[in-house]
């Protein structure tokens, strides 16, 4: 018995391993012959993508069908890195600390070919990864810190009788220095808290965990790059520049919004890095139009417009309309959230379809990049918790068994070339399974694209 197990196990090792070799030089279902050109900088070495449970849990939960049978097929591998696979804010949020070393560690391993970074600035305009420029009272211990909550934007305020406990902590109020002493946390407060310390816990939501909530480490933007780059497997990259709310004022000091762009991609290059294998996302205009105009033969083609301008349900045919013109104004990549993509039809809404936002941006030669997977909780849910990314067609989605059904429409009728996850290996295992590369920065700079895509 020990003997069999311990063959199983050998075979299991096999199966699993991926040998890191640049992926410039491979096929085989990784990013392709024509994926960057450039040497990868980790050495050949054997490299574990690890799924874990999860995708087997989703596959065994779906209804008989060619595609569970198909995902069937692939459950003891091999397993490769996709880049059909975004890692959001790391891509292990769903259970550790986002924008941090340990997310983005637990991403790599879950197969993710692309990792996020959103990117903010400090006091002293240093680029650092968080999700939000104000959301360090919610995602760090700062409020467990005097000497740094006292620098906060608006203090912290105890729940009383009328209102809930509040404070707001921005980037831009505190040095990079104190920004490194901070520990990440999983996302949330507590309303009821009556004292800094204890605003600190609670408000996580119940399908998320405190398992890992234990001092994550925190990035610069340096510091991603040089991690992610470490990475076995050659994985690529993309910020995302963040928009100051209103509370913090730009210019901040002198700082302007475009000088923030322009400092987010010109960290690249000074690190090396080839602004093919980097995509700049943002859901300014303005940014994504600076970096077509200004960077056109390096990171402009592959910049990504975040579109949440359809989120008002009366907004949403302008929003449509206006893809085409975004394609005119050299926009290649588009990246809605997934309710924008699907619509509920048929008898009591059951059927699940593209929606006009997929087609018309098809039709004017975009790609899509969809968000975010993994960050709704169970499917069953959805509905009575009337979640956003189901919004436009909760009245189909019962079961967790329906995930990989929504994740071949995405891939097979809306066309997306990649999808966000904050649970990597969901989408990796899909990505896997069906030979998906996802898409490379050289792509937007053939001959062939612009051929393709003349206005």
């Amino acid at each position: 018995m020990v003997s069999a197990i311990s063959k199983l196990a050998a075979a299991a090792a096999v199966l699993n391993t991926v040998n890191a070799v640049p992926l410039a030089g491979r096929s085989s279902g990784k990013f392709g012959d024509n994926h960057t050109p450039l040497e990868a900088p980790t050495p050949e070495a054997e490299y574990f993508v690890s799924y874990g449970p999860r995708p087997y849990y989703l596959i065994n939960n779906m209804t008989e069908s060619p595609l569970k049978q198909k995902l069937q097929s692939c459950e003891n591998g091999p397993f490769e890195i996709t880049a059909f696979s975004i890692a959001h804010r790391g891509g292990a949020d769903l259970q550790i600390p986002e924008e941090t070393v340990q997310s983005s560690v637990a991403g790599a391993r879950m197969g993710a070919g692309i990792n996020e970074c959103d990117v903010a600035f400090t006091s002293d305009l240093k680029l650092v990864c968080r999700h939000d420029q104000c959301d360090l009272h919610t995602t760090t211990d700062i409020m467990n810190r005097p000497e740094l909550r006292e620098k906060c934007t608006t203090p912290f305020t105890p729940a009383n009788e009328t209102a809930d406990a509040s404070a707001l902590c921005c980037t831009s109020d505190i040095t990079l220095d104190e920004f490194l002493g901070l520990c990440s946390k999983m996302d949330g407060f507590n309303a009821s808290a009556t004292t800094p310390e204890d605003f600190t816990d609670g408000g996580i939501q119940p399908w998320r965990t405190t398992l890992y909530d234990t001092c994550g480490t925190v990035m610069t933007l340096e510091s991603y790059i040089d991690l992610t780059n470490s990475f076995p497997g050659y994985r690529n990259f993309t910020p995302e520049l963040k928009t100051p709310p209103a509370a913090v004022s730009m210019p901040f000091n002198g700082y302007t919004q475009a000088q923030f762009a322009r400092d987010m991609v010109d960290t690249f290059t000074n690190k090396g890095i080839s602004p093919y294998r980097v995509f700049p996302q943002s859901f300014l205009p303005d940014d994504v139009y600076l970096w077509i105009e200004e960077y056109p033969d390096s990171f402009g083609p592959q910049a990504v417009y975040l579109d949440e301008e359809g989120d008002d349900p009366a907004d949403f045919p302008a929003a449509v309309a206006r893809l085409p013109e975004l394609k005119a104004r050299g926009v290649n990549i588009i990246a809605p959230p997934i309710n924008y993509l699907f619509i509920a039809t048929g008898e009591d809404n059951q059927t699940i379809a593209p929606s006009s936002y997929a087609l018309t941006a098809k039709q004017a030669g975009l790609d899509i990049v969809a968000w975010t997977a993994e960050r709704s909780g169970p499917l069953t849910d959805v509905r009575s918790s009337e979640d956003y990314y189901f919004s436009t067609f909760a009245d189909a989605v019962h079961t967790d068994g329906q995930f990989y059904e929504l994740i071949d429409m995405l891939a097979q009728e809306v066309g997306i070339v990649g999808l966000f996850s904050d649970w990597s290996s969901s989408v990796s295992y899909y990505g896997s399974c069906m030979g998906l590369k996802g898409t490379y920065g050289e792509k937007y700079h053939s001959a062939e694209w612009k051929g393709q895509n003349k206005a």
